[in-house]
């Protein structure tokens, strides 16, 4: 029997290596009142099994830090615990079959140095020369990086344990977990076989038992298990202890030298979840049953990649389960619903080369009660209810698991789990040629196709075969009238007699407005960092409706309640019930005009502002703002008006040739407009003067964040978000390429798309400079942005290439 403490400050349940991970880095941060509870034995789950490959570039910078951090603790842990690792800096070779995955890997290449992570291209000959045994007649290229490694999974758990142990943390293991205990909205403890401990902070890093160790409390945890494979060998001549791990994306591969041998794993296409009836009890080391007929597709690209294999002796064909995710990102974060319960889970067959930078990153956000670097990607928050269903993750995990190396094309859009979120006006979208993309689970128009043409993407990294489609929809924008469907964006409904109160702490701008009014806004965090970026109308005297972006609804809902506290006023998620279309272009209000009988001129319904009409039998609210940079409107109706609404304005809109628009066309123009996007330009790292974003604070209100941003009110900038657009017209940019000013690297970008009405791509990126980021500094450097290795003029500005005074969208 352990003895277990009757309270604790932090309980963690689950000790493979990310639990050991949190524990070890709460201890760093002086927090020596920890206990780990692990169910079997540390690492005894998902841990022991893993192939131990310590890769550092991710699909961001923040992932990139996380993972470069990992290494690097790897690197010393053996020397500060005294427990070996087994880690060893071997290098990785990733190798392309076509020129498609050359393109990706050079863009990658380019995104490492932003990074701060060196990439090398290798002749074949080169590569071979590092893995003899490596197959390069059907190749096209090799790119090495020096500083990856591996490393022994349990003997890595095991050392990090030991630095828990050593900086106060009591680890107790074959103790089971039965409950989390709960009370007044927070988590406050554990229910165990062994009885029942109270704690402060409850953390969850119990891998794939994670989903439903929440579910009972409310918690929404997306993930399932799926089978991973892989062969060991015997020793083979030819092998080289210590070469670098090889990965082979187009033949779903990755292979690794292992005691002169050699273990060859992948992530296929079509993969094989497990688990659907709950994980068996004792379940602790234990591999599943074997499948050749699953590894076939490995063996044979194996044969391909390493012709020698055909002569060697296998060892084992090990299949055990993991956890992914319905986007390929692990989990981070404290629950939305419950405080002081975090989570760190589904780590998509990356947890041992995340786990260092994960633990680190969780064990921060405990000890200061928010995260300490932007890890939106990561955040719990990112999800929707809906994400939980069995049904959805099961179909989902079949093709999460193969995209890890499947092409990361541009724009790509997931084939599984698709159709259950619709918008009232889908099945007139999809008769109209709309090709569907998804977010958050909602089904949204990225595009029309012509009739006869084919309603699917086709992917490029150069120009597509919707291009000219996405183009009409841009330019119709610009000089006619174009109708998207923005239901998926969120809405919030706050009212009550502290409503204005409540805006005003979390709001940049000043609410206290006229009924009919509408603001801009962002939410702040303590270090003036960008939590939300948003509109606010006010209804009404104590209702206002809050707007923000479909990526961002369980966040922002989560944050606005968060901030109401015991205040008299109530928040609703009202975004089902509310359905929205965006009538945009110069031909607006005139077409506008046609569909409802009430004024809407210019003095009737000025920019920024709302008012009630009626379109045919339904009432409507018209928000005249823009996120295309084009007069416009906003337009909410009632879900049960919302399909009539529709067929009235499609109708009228004839006369008008209002064109159907999707995402694509949305993103296109906001990008030539310089308007940013929340989780790609601006995040919690960013405030508001750094993002371009100091017009939307009024200084004669108290907001959350403006003790930090007042020293910095009219100082000098030494980082700046600048508009680019590339000088030619073929090469694309999409996010992360390096930016150079006279040939010297200062940046990166954040988002780009390509700017019809302009004839180039067009984006933007944070740049530095130690002095300041002027606008004298901007105009007299020559910039280039690296595309794909090539180095392509771009001219820079502050604002926004397209109408930078906004005299369109105001007219």
């Amino acid at each position: 029997m352990a003895d277990l403490p009757d309270k604790t400050r932090v309980l963690i349940i689950g000790g493979g290596i990310v639990g050991c991970s949190v524990a070890y880095h709460l201890t760093k941060l002086g927090w020596s009142d920890v206990v780990l509870l692990e169910q079997g034995r540390l690492s005894c789950g998902t841990t022991w099994h893993a192939a131990g490959l310590v890769g550092q570039l991710r699909a961001t910078q923040n992932q990139t830090e996380l993972a470069k951090y990992t290494r690097d603790l790897y690197i010393g842990l053996e020397e500060e615990t005294g427990q070996a690792t087994g880690y060893r800096s071997t290098g990785s070779i990733s190798v392309a079959r076509t020129p498609e995955r050359e393109e990706e890997l050079k863009r990658q290449s380019g995104m490492a140095a932003a990074f701060g992570v060196e990439v090398e291209r290798l002749s074949l000959d080169e590569a071979k020369a590092k893995a003899p045994l490596l197959h390069t007649d059907d190749l096209v290229a090799a790119y090495f990086i020096p500083s990856d490694g591996m490393t022994n999974p349990t003997d890595t758990t095991q050392a990090l344990a030991r630095g828990a142990r050593n900086g106060g943390a009591k680890i107790i293991e074959t103790i089971k977990v039965s409950g989390i205990l709960t009370a007044n909205g927070r988590a406050i403890g554990a229910e165990t076989d062994q009885g029942r401990i109270e704690a402060e902070v409850v953390v969850v890093c119990a891998g794939m038992w994670t989903r439903d160790l929440c579910a009972p409390l409310g918690v929404d945890v997306p993930l399932h298990a799926a089978e991973h494979y892989y062969i060991v060998t015997r020793p083979m001549e030819g092998v080289v202890r210590n070469q670098p791990v090889l990965r082979d994306m187009d033949g779903y591969i990755y292979i690794k030298e292992e005691v002169g041998g050699l273990l060859l794993g992948g992530f296929e296409p079509n993969a094989k979840p497990w688990g659907m009836d709950g994980i068996p009890d004792g379940f602790e080391f234990q591999a599943l049953p074997e499948d050749w007929d699953q590894f076939e597709v490995f063996m044979n690209t194996g044969l391909e990649r390493i012709p020698a294999l055909a002569e060697a002796e296998i060892r084992q064909l090990f299949v055990g389960p993991e956890s992914f995710t319905p986007d390929n990102r692990y989990i981070l974060g404290e629950a939305p619903s419950l405080r002081k319960l975090y989570i760190a889970a589904g780590f998509n067959s990356i947890g041992i080369q995340s786990a260092g930078g994960a633990g680190k990153a969780l064990a921060e956000w405990i000890v200061e009660d928010e995260p300490t670097m932007d890890l939106a990607e990561l955040d719990i928050r990112r999800f929707h209810r809906a994400e939980r269903n069995r049904a959805y993750l099961f179909d989902r995990t079949k093709e999460s698991l193969g995209l890890l190396y499947a092409m990361h094309w541009p724009y790509f859009q997931p084939t599984t789990g698709r159709g259950a979120r619709r918008s009232p006006f889908h099945d007139r979208l999809d008769r109209s040629g709309a090709c569907f993309g998804v977010a958050m689970g909602w089904e949204r128009p990225m595009w029309f196709a012509d009739r006869g043409q084919s309603q699917e993407y086709t992917y490029n990294w150069g120009r597509t075969s919707w291009f000219d489609n996405w183009a009409r929809e841009h330019m119709a924008t610009r000089e006619g009238v174009a109708l998207f469907d923005m239901s998926s964006f969120a809405k919030f409904r706050l009212e009550g007699p502290d409503a204005e109160a409540i805006l005003q702490d979390v709001c940049t701008c000043d609410v206290a407005i006229a009924p009919g009014d509408v603001r801009y806004t962002q939410w702040l965090n303590k270090n003036g960092g960008i939590e939300a970026d948003l509109t606010i109308s006010r209804l009404d005297g104590d209702t206002f409706l809050v707007v923000t972006g479909a990526a961002a609804a369980t966040r922002d809902f989560v944050w606005l309640k968060k901030h109401i506290g015991d205040r008299r006023a109530v928040a609703t998620d009202v975004t089902a019930g509310l359905s929205s279309l965006g009538l945009m272009g110069p031909k607006s209000r005139d077409a506008l005009q046609a569909m409802c009988d009430e004024d809407i001129s210019d003095n009737a319904l000025p920019y920024r502002s709302t008012m009630d009409i009626e379109i045919g039998y339904a009432p409507v609210r018209a928000v005249r703002i823009s996120y295309m940079g084009e007069l416009g409107y906003e337009l909410y109706v009632s879900t049960e008006f919302a399909q009539h609404v529709f067929d009235r304005m499609t109708a009228v809109g004839e006369d008008f040739d209002l064109r159907l628009a999707g995402y694509h066309a949305m993103d296109s123009l906001r990008q030539e407009k310089g308007f940013r996007h929340w989780g790609h330009d601006i995040g919690i790292e960013d405030n508001p003067f750094e993002a371009g974003l100091g017009f939307a604070i009024d200084w004669g209100a108290d907001f959350i964040g403006r003790e930090a941003l007042e020293p910095r009110r009219g100082q000098p900038m030494t980082r700046r978000l600048v508009q680019f657009q590339l000088s030619d017209p073929e090469a694309r940019i999409y996010h992360d390429e390096p930016i150079s000013r006279d040939g010297i690297r200062v940046g990166y970008t954040t988002s780009a798309s390509y700017g019809h009405a302009l004839g180039a791509s067009v984006g933007m990126g944070y740049v530095t400079c130690d002095d300041a980021v002027t606008k004298d500094w901007i105009e007299s450097g020559a910039w280039t942005i690296e595309v794909a290795s090539e180095t392509c003029p771009a001219t820079a500005q502050l604002a926004g290439f397209y109408d930078p005074k906004g005299a369109r969208m105001r007219g």
